[in-house]
């Protein structure tokens, strides 16, 4: 099974590594904690980080900075390695952040499905690790 790895910055991400350690650590329901696991999982994987924002809504860049890039939104076609970010709504003044682990969308719990908050005018962000 070949592994899929970026190399931005000098920094290399292992996708296998990156969703192995994300299913590792979450849990069966959110701990309002996704961006700690998203990062965690990150860095297990070879990415580093100088500084990283704390609410998930503000991840976007340091997601580029690593080697992903924003994408129109593939929902119906996700790939292993794919990270949402949805961004602030008055509810949810952090936002969320998951990744696809090739079966399913993890944050820092085992999401049924991407949409996550029951609001139909919530942004999504979508990136893909550029190879």
């Amino acid at each position: 099974k070949s592994s899929i790895s970026s190399i931005q910055n000098g920094i290399s991400v292992n996708i296998d590594k990156f969703t192995q350690k994300l299913r590792s650590i979450s849990a069966t329901s959110s701990s309002a904690r996704c961006a700690r696991s998203i990062r965690l999982a990150l860095e297990s994987a070879g990415a580093k980080f100088n500084d990283h924002p704390i609410a998930a809504a503000d991840w976007g860049n340091t997601l580029q900075k690593i080697g992903y890039e924003r994408i129109n939104q593939s929902f119906d076609r996700p790939k292993k390695g794919d990270i949402y970010i949805i961004n602030r709504t008055q509810k949810h003044v952090y936002g969320h952040i998951a990744a696809y682990t090739g079966s399913n969308w993890v944050s820092d719990f085992q999401q049924s499905g991407y949409a996550v908050y029951k609001d139909p005018n919530v942004r999504y962000e979508y990136y893909r690790l550029n190879k």
